[in-house]
C-alpha cells in the first residue's frame, strides 16, 4: 500500500489528517509541520532530570520513562510529531550482542563482527525481544492522541559499521576493508541486519507508529557507486518489508548530498536532507514523487533570534516549490541548544507558513 492511500478497509486514524502525515503524503497542509531529530534529549533540563543516574540502554527499556521522555518536547515545543525515544543499537542489544553506550563515546561493541563465524551471533529479532517497546507505544499513543508518533531504526550500513568497527569511527577502515575485501560476507551481513531492522520497525508500526524513519548516520562516507552496490539493496529490503503497512517511510543520512537520488530510490516516501544542500537543489537530485525533510543547520540555533529567523526563512523559501516539506534540522539537536530557541523556531515556522 502506498503512503498516499488511506488504510484499506480501516477507518482513518486520529493522526491521519495531521499536518505531518499530510506533508509526508505530499498533500496540502494547514502549515509546514515541524519536528526535530533528537528533540527528546540532553537539550531539555526535564530530560536530564528524569535520566539522572540511569544508563542510556537501560532508559530505553523502561516503558514509563521512554513515554515521558518522548512526550517532553511535544509539551514544551508544540512540535507536529513525536519521535520514539530509543537508540539505533537497541535491537542489537535485544538479540544478545554484547554492547554498551558509553557517555562521550557512543555504542561500543565488546567483540566486533568481522568473520563469517561472527555472523551467526546475529539471530532474528522477535517481538518478545523488545516487549518494552510495545508497552511504551501503548502508553504513548493513548497520550498523544492526534499527534503522530514516529518510529525509527538504524539502517543496515550504519549498524554494520558499529558492529565491524566495534564503535564509532572516523574513517570506517575496518568496515570498508570488509566491504571491498569480502563482498559476499558483507552482503550477507547487511542482509541479516536488514531482516533485524525490518522486524524492529514492524514491531513499532504494529504498536502504533504513524511513520518510520531509517537513520543511515554514517553512509555519507561512501561514494555513490559503492552505495548502490554495497548498501542500497539492504536499505531497499527494509523499506519493502514495511511498505504494506501504508505508513510514510523516511530516509535520512548525514553528509549524503551526493547520495540523495540513490537514497530516494531505496524506497522511502520522504528523503531527509542535511544542511549542506539547499532543499530546491535536493529536490532536483531526488526527483519527483518524494517529499523532503529538513534542513536548518543545528548550529544556527546558537545565533541571535534574528539570525535564526533569517536562516529559517531561507529554508522555507527553498522549500516553496516542493511537493511536500517537513521542516527539521539538518541533523540532531545539539546537546547545549537553548530549549527556548527550539520553541521559538516551531512558532516561527507555523506562523510564517499558514496556508
Amino acid at each position: 500500500m502506498s503512503a498516499n492511500q488511506s488504510p484499506a478497509g480501516k477507518q482513518p486514524t486520529a493522526t491521519y489528517d495531521s499536518a505531518f502525515l499530510r506533508a509526508c503524503r505530499r498533500e496540502p497542509v494547514p502549515h509546514t509541520p515541524v519536528w526535530f531529530m533528537r528533540q527528546a534529549g540532553r537539550s531539555l533540563p526535564e530530560y536530564r532530570k528524569v535520566r539522572e543516574g540511569i544508563p542510556m540502554l537501560e532508559s530505553c527499556m523502561r516503558p514509563e520513562l521512554v513515554a515521558e521522555i518522548t512526550l517532553q518536547p511535544v509539551r514544551r515545543h508544540g512540535v507536529d510529531a513525536a519521535i520514539y525515544f530509543s537508540d539505533i543499537v537497541v535491537p542489537l542489544k535485544a538479540i544478545g550482542i554484547d554492547l554498551d553506550i558509553k557517555p562521550g563515546v557512543g555504542p561500543v561493541v565488546e567483540k566486533p563482527v568481522r568473520t563469517r563465524e561472527d555472523l551467526a551471533r546475529l539471530r532474528d529479532l522477535t517481538p518478545e525481544d523488545v516487549s518494552y517497546v510495545t508497552e511504551a507505544y501503548g502508553l504513548l499513543t493513548r497520550e498523544l492522541g492526534a499527534t503522530p508518533l514516529i518510529g525509527f531504526a538504524g539502517a543496515p550500513f550504519t549498524l554494520a559499521s558499529y558492529l565491524v568497527e566495534g564503535g564509532p569511527s572516523r574513517n570506517h577502515e575496518h568496515t570498508k576493508a570488509l566491504m571491498y575485501g569480502d563482498p559476499q560476507l558483507w552482503a550477507d551481513l547487511l542482509d541479516r541486519l536488514a531482516d533485524i531492522t525490518a522486524a524492529f520497525l514492524k514491531v513499532q508500526i504494529e504498536a502504533g507508529a504513524s511513520a518510520v524513519q531509517l537513520f543511515d548516520s554514517w553512509v555519507g562516507a561512501l561514494a555513490p557507486a559503492d552505495y548502490r552496490r554495497f548498501v542500497q539493496p539492504a536499505s531497499r529490503k527494509v523499506f519493502d518489508a514495511v511498505a504494506g503497512y501504508g505508513v510514510p517511510r523516511i530516509h535520512f543520512g548525514v553528509g549524503t548530498g551526493e547520495l540523495l537520488g540513490d537514497m530516494g530510490e531505496a524506497g522511502a516516501d520522504v528523503v531527509g536532507v542535511d544542511w549542506r544542500v539547499p532543499l530546491d537543489e535536493a529536490a532536483r537530485r531526488v526527483g519527483p514523487g518524494k517529499a523532503l525533510q529538513g534542513n536548518l543547520d543545528p548550529a544556527v540555533l546558537f545565533s541571535s533570534t534574528q539570525a535564526v529567523e533569517e536562516k529559517t526563512q531561507e529554508v522555507l523559501d527553498a522549500a516553496a516549490g516542493l511537493e511536500g516539506h517537513v521542516f527539521n534540522l539538518g541533523h540532531g539537536v545539539l546537546p547545549s541548544t537553548e530549549p527556548d530557541a527550539l520553541t521559538r523556531l516551531v512558532e516561527y515556522v507555523h506562523t510564517h507558513t499558514v496556508r
